[in-house]
C-alpha cells in the first residue's frame, strides 16, 4: 500500500508537545481563510501575518504583527520566515479558472519560494493550502483517499499537486515537515443552510471545522509529511478523511446534510441505510451468542 505521511519517530502520530506557544506565519492572511484563521488562533499562537502591498487589513489588524510581501520574492520570504516556528500558506491565486499565467507566479514559484524560504529560516514546518481540486479529475462516484495518485480536474489543481510534491521533495530529502490540506468548500453553516447549495454537499468545510484542522497540523509532531483531506464530517464525502482524524486528531462538527434544509432527511438514520447491524438485521452469530 503506498502511503500519503511518513513519520519521524516511533509511537503515535497525533502526539503533540505540551503548550509551546508558537510563532506562525500565516501568507495570503487577508484572504478568507486567513483572516478567520488569525482571528480565532490569536490567543493559541504569536501570528506574523502577510498580506501583498496595497492590501486592505482592517480585518486583521490587532490578530499579530501585519508585514507586507510577495511570494514571488525569494529574499523577502526568507525575512519573513525568520525566527518562525510554521508557515501557514495561504496565499495564491484560488480560482479553478485561473490561467497559467496567473498560476506560474502565485502558485508554482509563490509556493516554491514560501517552502524554501522556509527550510532556509530554520522552521521547523509548513502548513500548505492544498484543494480537493488536486484530485477532481476522479468520477464523482468515487471517494478519493489520500493514497491515490493526484488528479487534477483543471490547471489550478495542477499548480496544487506541484505544492504537494514540492512538499514531500522538502520533507523527504530536505528535512523540512509538510503537511498539505486538501481543502473543500470553505464556506459559512449559512451558506450550507441555502437550499440553492446543495451542490456542495459533499465538499463542504465549514470555518471551524477547518481552523480546528490547521491548528491540529500546526501543533502535531512525529509527522514529516502527511496529505489531510479538509471536509466537514459530512454524511456524503468526497474525500476520505480517515487519515486526518488518526494522524492529528481532527473531530469534525459540521455536516451539510444536517444543515441543508432540502437534503436534512438524509441526515436521520432511517433514511439512509448503512447496511449492517446498525440498520436493524439480527446478528448473524445470533445463536451462538445464546445463553451466554
Amino acid at each position: 500500500m503506498t502511503h500519503s505521511f511518513t513519520s519521524t519517530g516511533t509511537g503515535a502520530l497525533a502526539k503533540t508537545e505540551g503548550e509551546a506557544r508558537r510563532r506562525v506565519l500565516v501568507t495570503g492572511a487577508a484572504g478568507r481563510i486567513g483572516s478567520y484563521f488569525a482571528e480565532h488562533a490569536r490567543q493559541k499562537f504569536d501570528l506574523r501575518l502577510m498580506v501583498m502591498e496595497g492590501e486592505d487589513t482592517g480585518h486583521i489588524q490587532g490578530f499579530g504583527e501585519v508585514q507586507t510581501g510577495n511570494v514571488e520574492d525569494l529574499n523577502r520570504m526568507k525575512q519573513v520566515c525568520a525566527g518562525v516556528d510554521t508557515v501557514l500558506h495561504l496565499a495564491g491565486d484560488p480560482s479553478p479558472s485561473a490561467t497559467w499565467d496567473s498560476l506560474l507566479g502565485t502558485n508554482i514559484v509563490g509556493t516554491y519560494n514560501t517552502m524554501v524560504a522556509a527550510k532556509a529560516a530554520g522552521c521547523r514546518r509548513v502548513v500548505f493550502a492544498s484543494s480537493i481540486h488536486a484530485v477532481s479529475g476522479y468520477p464523482p462516484d468515487v471517494q478519493v483517499k489520500t493514497s491515490e495518485p493526484v488528479n487534477p480536474g483543471d490547471l489550478y489543481g495542477v499548480s496544487k499537486s506541484f505544492g504537494e510534491a514540492l512538499g514531500r521533495y522538502l520533507a523527504e530529502k530536505e528535512d523540512l515537515s509538510v503537511i498539505a490540506l486538501r481543502i473543500g468548500a470553505f464556506q459559512p453553516l449559512e451558506t450550507a443552510r441555502n437550499e440553492e447549495n446543495v451542490s456542495m454537499l459533499d465538499a463542504f468545510v465549514s470555518h471551524r471545522d477547518l481552523h480546528q484542522l490547521i491548528e491540529r497540523s500546526i501543533d502535531v509532531e512525529n509527522i514529516r509529511f502527511a496529505i489531510l483531506h479538509g471536509l466537514s464530517d459530512n454524511r456524503f464525502k468526497r474525500l476520505d478523511i480517515s487519515d486526518a482524524r488518526v494522524l492529528v486528531g481532527y473531530d469534525p462538527q459540521d455536516d451539510f446534510v444536517r444543515e441543508n434544509p432540502a437534503v436534512d432527511v438524509l441526515s436521520q438514520p432511517e433514511a439512509v441505510s448503512t447496511h449492517s447491524r446498525a440498520d436493524g438485521q439480527e446478528s448473524g452469530i445470533r445463536k451462538e451468542l445464546a445463553g451466554s
